[in-house]
């Protein structure tokens, strides 16, 4: 255990990224859009059909999401129809992707029935199972046991509780 780890009653979550993250895309309806938008899903009605939710909780996540810039309204208009928007991932929702990865992996190997996965993501190259790995900013491969928590710029302090 790090030094810094053995502090952490002075730590201020307030700035904590996971739970920041949490407060964009920390309900179940959110990640399944998410999962959907990937999937290339992009009418309203059927994010609300696919994630197998009524249309007030499709348009509240559909509208957090936008304004979190994970997607972005785009307009569209059928023949005789009038102008509707679809939605589409932005950058910042494209980067969500190795999250989504992650939640499969974990999903594929500790809560897939025994029949097995749903579905395989693929690499479109060589059509190897698409996978979440830990590496370093060097390139090295990280295993469990091999990381430790340093101080980062956005670490704010609080006087620990003297209860």
């Amino acid at each position: 255990m790090s030094d810094l780890l053995a502090e952490r009653d002075t730590w201020s979550m307030a700035n904590c990224s996971i739970a920041r993250t949490l407060e964009i895309v920390g309900t179940r309806t959110a990640l399944l859009i998410m999962r959907e938008a990937f999937f290339g899903t992009r009418r309203f009605d059927d994010f609300a059909k696919r994630v197998g939710v009524g249309e007030p909780a499709a348009a509240a996540r559909l509208k957090e999401l936008t304004a979190a810039g994970l997607l972005e309204r785009v307009p569209y208009r059928e023949p005789g129809q009038r102008t509707r928007h679809a939605y589409q991932l932005t950058r910042k929702g494209r980067d969500f992707l190795p999250v989504l990865v992650a939640l499969r992996q974990w999903g594929d190997t500790w809560a897939a029935d025994e029949q097995g996965p749903a579905v395989v993501v693929r690499h479109e190259d060589c059509g190897a199972e698409v996978r979440a790995a830990l590496r370093c900013g060097e390139g090295h491969d990280v295993a469990d046991g091999e990381t430790y928590v340093d101080e980062g710029p956005g670490l704010l302090r609080v006087e620990p509780d003297a209860s």
